[in-house]
């Protein structure tokens, strides 16, 4: 039997100490409960996701970019891109909700940047080198062994720092019965970093195995990036999480990035594919997770949104607020979250952008508290630094 790769993080990464399996039986985040980051880099059109099509400039701001009649209603003003029938049965069973003018604290409109700014959770650019779901998991860790995985083909900064993380990827088969493994394995035994390094590493690989994760439709060396926004792909790598997620002592935190999402020119097909994938990704969790599901939390995000205009080339360019994307059983049912600001000229963010009426910080430290059970003074400090201005937003779970 063929199994994929480890990444070189769950191999050897330093901090990984104990397998999933050797989670503290009284923790104190109920083991059953799931919190899942999906970052779709390359700056989504929150227009383009969640379209404002009851507001009356939307449709001349973004002439052949408007969405038609083939747009999936949520409310009297919003409706979903066609390319997202997933996340669309799933808000008409009340476990989806958009949130359609968030941001981070960046304003710069480069990628570098506002990604460091989105995975950080500082309120400044280089701020710091790890990853705040990173520090929520150590936070958490005070009251007892929270696992945290990354799933793609590299390990992203959100998830990078002093807590133990696995990552995992699909990359090319190899064969099983090879007895590295069990060489090294006494080659480490007695060392106190790469020994419980290797050891989760392994019991990474055996999970990936024992869920029929994404091997088959990802091979040739690994998921690249053309392949990993198609929607056979990005389904199986959602089912590839998953079967980590419900696996027996599996991980509660994780993390999952899609590339693609910078439309400058032809974004109409362009983001239809990647939109699919993601709507895919969705799909290949929740079908995946099974009853596990109803203790899951979704969150989907990018570091900006894209001008509300259309340029010269069919496509949009940097913006500031774009549209988050809340999913999963545990979520309350409602309508959308924060405040939508409009797209009446005077209402736009510096006369370009979506404005950004929502810091993403108030998101995410509201999931983290009312799901998670995590500390305000923690989440204003530690998870997200110098933010004690930043109020959770309640009422989501």
């Amino acid at each position: 039997m063929n199994a994929p790769l480890l990444s070189r993080r769950a191999f050897a990464a330093a901090g990984l100490a104990l397998p999933f399996l050797a989670r503290v039986a009284d923790a104190a985040v109920p083991a059953n409960r799931k919190f899942v980051v999906i970052i779709c880099r390359g700056g989504m059109d929150g227009l383009s996701v969640a379209a404002p099509v009851g507001d009356p400039d939307y449709r001349p701001l973004r002439g052949g970019l408007a969405l038609g009649d083939a747009a999936l209603k949520l409310d009297g003003t919003f409706a979903l891109n066609p390319a997202l029938p997933t996340v669309h049965r799933l808000a008409q069973a009340g476990q989806a909700r958009i949130a359609p003018a968030v941001a981070t604290p960046d304003r710069a409109r480069s990628h570098f940047e506002a990604q460091d700014v989105l995975e950080t959770g500082a309120a400044g650019v280089y701020a710091t080198t790890s990853g705040w779901l990173n520090r929520s998991a150590q936070a958490m860790s005070a009251a007892g062994r929270v696992e945290a995985i990354s799933v793609g083909p590299t390990a992203p900064l959100i998830l990078r720092g002093p807590a133990p993380a696995a990552s995992w990827s699909p990359g090319r088969s190899v064969d099983a019965t090879a007895r590295l493994p069990s060489l090294l394995q006494d080659l480490y035994k007695d060392d106190p970093l790469l020994g419980p390094a290797l050891a989760r590493g392994l019991v990474t690989e055996t999970m990936a195995r024992e869920s029929g994760a994404a091997g088959d439709a990802m091979t040739g060396g690994g998921m690249r990036r053309g392949a990993a926004q198609g929607a056979e792909a990005a389904r199986a790598l959602g089912e590839a999480l998953a079967g980590f997620l419900k696996a027996p002592g599996g991980p509660q935190l994780a993390a999952v990035s899609l590339d693609g999402f910078d439309t400058h020119a032809n974004q109409a097909g362009v983001l239809t594919a990647r939109l699919t994938a993601l709507d895919a990704l969705v799909d290949g969790l929740h079908t995946g997770l099974g009853p596990a599901w109803n203790d899951t939390v979704v969150l989907a995000v990018t570091e900006f949104g894209r001008t509300a205009r259309v340029n010269g080339t069919g496509g949009t360019d940097h913006g500031t607020a774009s549209t988050a994307l809340l999913l999963g059983g545990a979520l309350k049912p409602g309508g959308i979250v924060g405040d939508w600001p409009t797209l009446r000229r005077q209402a736009l963010f510096e006369d370009r952008d979506v404005y950004p009426a929502l810091d993403l910080r108030a998101l995410e430290k509201g999931l983290l508290a009312e799901y998670l059970g995590m500390d305000r003074r923690a989440l204003d400090t530690t998870v997200f630094p110098d933010s004690a201005g930043v109020r959770p937003l309640t009422g989501l779970v």
